[in-house]
C-alpha cells in the first residue's frame, strides 16, 4: 500500500499504530535515502559477525523486511529475534514470516527491559533516535553487555549537524529527496510536525561517543546520504 497517513491534517504525535504499520514498508523507501542499500550492507556485515548457533537481535523489528532478507542469505544455523512494542508491526511481521516461510522469532518487547541472550549480533534501523537521549546511553550498554567478544552492533540512524548553515541546508536536500519520492510540501510539513519531540536525533560524533562510552572498542560510519548514517560498533 501506498504512503498516504499525512495528506490530512494530523491529530496526534506519531505513532507506530496500524495505519502507519499498513504502509510501512512504502514509508521506508519512500522516506529513506538509499534505504536498500544501507539494509544490505547491514545484511553484509550480520552475516559476516554470525556464527553457527549465534543469535541475532534487531531492535524495534517493524515489519521484519531486514531479518526476512538474513534469514534467505543463512548458510548456517541461527536464531533471529526481532523485537518491537508496536503490536500493528508485529502482526504484518508475523503475516510476512508466515508468508515465507521463515523460523524468526517476532515478539512484542520493551528493548529497555528484554533479557537478552549472549549474541553475535545486534541490528538498530532507525530506533535509537526514538528512545528518550535520558535512557539511551544505558540501553547502548546493555546491548554492548549483551554482545559476545568482537560482536557487533549495526545501527542506522538520521542524523543532526551541529553546524547550523549546513545542518539547515542537509535537511533543505532531504525534503527535496522526499519530493523527489512523491511526497507533498504539506506532508512533508504534517509528519515533521508529528515527529517533534518524538525522534531526537544525535550528531554522527554523539553517537560514536555513545557507543564507545557504552563498552564498545570501535564504531565508525559504514554508509552515509547526507544526514542519514549507518554506523557499526565493535565490542
Amino acid at each position: 500500500m501506498n504512503d498516504k497517513v499525512f495528506t490530512k491534517p494530523i491529530k496526534k504525535q506519531f505513532e507506530f499504530d496500524e495505519e502507519v504499520a499498513a504502509v510501512f514498508d512504502d514509508m521506508l523507501k519512500r522516506s529513506v535515502p538509499f534505504y536498500k542499500e544501507s539494509q544490505e550492507i547491514t545484511e553484509f556485515f550480520t552475516l559476516k559477525n554470525l556464527h553457527e548457533g549465534g543469535i541475532v537481535y534487531d531492535l524495534g523489528c517493524s515489519t521484519a523486511s531486514l531479518l526476512l532478507n538474513i534469514h534467505r542469505s543463512l548458510t548456517t544455523k541461527a536464531t533471529l529475534v526481532g523485537l518491537d512494542n508496536s503490536e500493528a508491526m508485529l502482526v504484518q511481521a508475523r503475516r510476512k514470516c508466515e508468508a515465507y516461510g521463515a523460523n524468526i522469532e517476532v515478539l512484542y518487547a520493551d528493548i529497555l527491559d528484554y533479557d537478552y541472550k549472549e549474541a553475535d549480533v545486534f541490528i538498530s534501523n532507525y530506533t535509537l533516535q526514538f528512545i528518550r537521549p535520558l535512557v539511551r546511553e544505558e540501553l547502548v550498554k546493555k546491548i554492548a553487555s549483551s554482545l559476545k567478544k568482537e560482536g557487533v552492533f549495526i545501527f542506522s540512524e538520521k542524523v543532526i549537524s551541529h553546524h547550523a548553515k549546513l545542518n539547515k541546508d542537509l535537511i533543505e536536500r532531504y525534503y527535496g529527496f522526499k519530493k523527489e519520492q512523491g511526497y507533498s510540501e504539506y506532508e512533508i510539513v504534517q509528519k515533521r510536525e508529528a515527529l517533534e519531540n518524538v525522534l531526537v536525533p544525535y550528531s554522527e560524533e554523539e553517537n560514536i561517543k555513545m557507543a564507545l562510552n557504552s563498552g564498545f572498542s570501535h564504531c565508525e560510519v559504514v554508509f552515509r546520504w547526507a544526514n542519514f548514517a549507518t554506523f557499526i560498533a565493535v565490542k
